[in-house]
């Protein structure tokens, strides 16, 4: 592999983990628009192993809108990745590359004291444990697969392998 090629290599792997990145952070964020942008248009995700829905990258958006209003806090841990990119005769980095990487995701269920996102409450801490709502935490593995596109890296697919759950009473 030429130093050219090698240099290649290692910017596409720090903008693909970027992207992994930017998935996790705009599931979190609740950002649909961020996160419709990191797929190419005919994007495909399968979440049906976490009790989701598969289809078109819009459509599982609108549904991931709707469903995660009971989630009103949220983080992915997305660790353990796993990055390979396809190579072309001689070394060179391909279009297309696939991510394999764990991923541990508490979550905080909405009760009825929960300071609604974003509000002076919220931003104090209400969030913080003081509902009587449970916790609740999932854990798996994503297969991302990328593909190189006009304007960068994206996801071309996403598919959820949910191996655990746990659902944490609140203290109270």
């Amino acid at each position: 592999m030429t130093q050219r090629a090698e240099h290649t290599t290692v910017m596409d792997r720090l903008a693909i983990d970027d992207l992994v990145t930017g998935y996790a952070i705009a599931v979190d964020d609740g950002d649909w628009t961020a996160y419709r942008a990191l797929f190419v248009p005919e994007g495909r995700v399968d979440y049906r192993s976490a009790g989701g829905i598969a289809g078109g990258v819009t459509d599982v958006a609108d549904w991931l809108a709707e469903m995660l209003r009971r989630f009103p806090v949220r983080q992915h841990l997305i660790v353990n990745r796993r990055i390979g990119i396809e190579l072309r005769d001689g070394g060179a980095p391909g279009d297309t590359a696939t991510v394999q990487a764990d991923y541990l995701n508490p979550m905080h269920l909405a009760g009825p004291h929960d300071a609604p996102p974003g509000t002076a409450a919220d931003l104090h801490g209400a969030h913080a444990g003081a509902s009587a709502a449970p916790n609740y935490t999932c854990a798996g593995r994503y297969a991302f697969a990328a593909r190189r596109a006009a304007e960068g890296w994206r996801l071309s697919e996403v598919v959820v392998h949910e191996k655990w759950r746990q659902l944490v009473p609140a203290r109270g």
